[in-house]
């Protein structure tokens, strides 16, 4: 990650993060000045020992000290969390909204790709992980480098063989850390790869336990999930032994116990050897002590800040996403025809999907797209709504580029129904006029009567204000037509429908169909269909093959050419027949 585009991720809370800095660094020193004045008070009442006058101003200054760094340890440690913490509720508001901002900037093919989850991940996991980072890491790092510091630059001043003596501690510490991190990178990627495969797992197992037990293969399903189960706990059980010794050494060497024993034996050395005195060993007990707890509490908390900068990098690659370009001068199409002009596209440079097609689609015409699996279909479709754009060649609305149309002008004139059907939680009214919030309760039943839906959705209990996921729970089909009333509402000029009907049982495919039916008229109207029956009304059908365009014309011209359409026609006559109860096809 630059410079420049970390300064800009964290330019929202860059004057928070500078008074944490501050207070950090104040807190640290007034941590250690009670240690100090407990030392300058023992030197200044040692005397009164031998009957010596005590400078009782002096004691008076010494303790009002101790009580002032005291106040100022604990205000500025709870002020530079407080602080912290409100940054990191500005910072993680800035990133939501900007992440919101760039994900409509970005084109609908990233949608297309990815899950839900993606996009729930940023927006929530890879945010919150921030929280240890800004919250927390800025004080404890500064903290942890800045007290052993001054500690010793005061030890160094007073007795350098002290000084030495809890210096060690930390020497064998930082030689054994190096150790213990041996392969840690390619550990941690395996780790999270174990994870992963866990997670899915039991995600599996979990959805599709009705399933199998249903149908007597819940022995096979546990099996997946209690192999990775087993993966899991045998890495995890050998890293923590690879890494055992190491980790235990350290912790016993920098384990309070240990360094006051160690203290005490080189004071009572240095003290028995005529190299000091007691009072001189004084500030190493007391501050020796405090020197490794503020490391060993940075090292636990390494899998946060793991976690942290994980998702910082993964912010960083989101926002770095190109968006989708918008014209500088926007026009607007003149019509509704749609034409494909030596259109190519490719996912990735190296493997391109679609190969020069060129076509037209005359308005209010429907015009079907069939093809093997995998020869372009979806993909030439999703090309109109702007879901990608073409590599060479043109995608035109009424002789203007889509490239060239406003993207809420293009959404006002292109609408789209795909198989992968996407309802909010919400209520099942919302979710209608999701393309149109402003519509009123009369338009939205009145889409949903001609999406073949109406009658459906007042039979819950609540009708239109029942919730999707709660009180509604609708079947594929049933989902499909709410989608539909929904682009019925939008009344679009344009349509693309991808295989509307491609889940849905014969019952719900009649209803789709007519829903479909009512929402194609006096439409520009762009399908795909596996199931050849439902285009052969179609003004035209556009064959593809490999990403090429091999045959065009009508439902009998084809069949009549004997050419593809002519063969994948016939198969599916002779499989649908096959699929049919005996006597229903006579």
């Amino acid at each position: 990650m630059s410079q420049e585009a970390r300064e800009s991720f964290f330019a929202p809370v860059r004057g928070s993060l500078a008074a944490i800095v501050v207070l950090s660094l104040i807190g640290a020193v007034s941590s250690v000045v009670p240690f100090v004045a407990i030392v300058e008070l023992a030197r200044t009442l040692l005397p009164a020992l031998s009957g010596a006058s005590v400078d009782a101003g002096r004691v008076w200054v010494i303790v009002l000290v101790a009580v002032i760094a005291l106040f100022v340890s604990a205000g500025t440690a709870f002020g530079a969390g407080a602080v912290g913490h409100f940054a990191d509720a500005r910072l993680q508001l800035s990133l939501r909204q900007r992440i919101v901002r760039h994900l409509q900037r970005l084109p609908l093919g990233w949608f297309d790709q990815r899950s839900s989850g993606t996009v729930r991940k940023l927006v929530e996991s890879d945010v919150t992980a921030l929280h240890q980072l800004v919250a927390h890491t800025i004080q404890e790092l500064l903290t942890a480098l800045a007290v052993p510091v001054i500690g010793l630059a005061y030890l160094f001043a007073v007795q350098w063989q002290m000084a030495l003596a809890a210096l060690l501690p930390l020497v064998v510490a930082m030689i054994l850390f190096p150790v213990l991190m041996r392969g840690s990178e390619e550990k941690y990627r395996q780790y999270d790869a174990a994870t992963a495969a866990l997670a899915g797992a039991t995600v599996e197992f979990v959805q599709g336990i009705a399933v199998v037990k249903r149908f007597g293969q819940l022995g096979r399903s546990h099996r997946r999930y209690r192999d990775a189960t087993t993966r899991y706990v045998r890495f995890v059980g050998e890293w923590t032994a690879e890494t055992a010794v190491a980790f235990t050494i350290i912790e016993v060497l920098t384990s309070p116990v240990v360094v006051l024993v160690w203290l005490l034996a080189a004071g009572y050395w240095l003290v028995s050897s005529g190299a000091a005195t007691p009072i001189d060993v004084l500030p190493g007990l007391l501050l020796g002590l405090g020197l490794t707890a503020p490391l060993m509490k940075l090292g636990s908390s390494g899998q946060f800040l793991r976690n942290a900068t994980k998702a910082q990098q993964s912010l960083a690659a989101f926002f770095a996403l190109p968006p989708v370009s918008q014209p500088d001068r926007p026009i607007s199409p003149a019509g509704h025809d749609i034409s494909l002009a030596e259109v190519s596209f490719g996912y990735d440079p190296d493997h391109r999907v679609l190969h020069e097609i060129a076509a037209a689609c005359a308005p209010g015409t429907v015009t079907a797209l069939v093809g093997a699996s995998g020869s372009g279909k979806s993909t030439l479709a999703r090309l109109l709504p702007r879901f990608y754009d073409v590599d060479a060649g043109r995608v035109a609305i009424g002789a203007a580029d889509v490239r060239q149309i406003a993207g809420s002008e293009l959404y006002r004139t292109v609408g789209f129904v795909f198989q992968d059907v996407q309802l909010l939680r919400t209520s099942l009214r919302d979710n209608i006029r999701l393309t149109r919030p402003d519509a009123t309760d009369a338009e939205v039943e009145a889409a949903a009567k001609a999406a073949q839906i109406h009658d459906r959705i007042l039979r819950f209990p609540r009708g239109y204000d029942a919730v999707v996921g709660e009180d509604a729970n609708l079947s594929g089909g049933e989902a499909q037509r709410v989608t539909i009333a929904r682009a019925l509402l939008a009344d679009t000029p344009i349509l693309v429908l991808d295989e509307a009907t491609a889940f849905a049982d014969p019952d719900s495919e009649a209803a789709i169909q007519r829903a479909l039916s009512t929402l194609a008229a006096d439409r520009t109207v762009l399908v795909i269909a596996h199931r050849l029956h439902t285009i052969t009304g179609a003004d035209q059908i556009l064959v593809l093959d490999h990403g090429r365009l091999v045959e065009r014309g009508s439902h009998d011209e084809l069949v009549a050419a004997g050419g593809r359409y002519a063969g994948m026609w016939a198969d599916y006559q002779r499989n649908h027949a096959r699929s049919l109860p005996e006597g229903a096809a006579s």
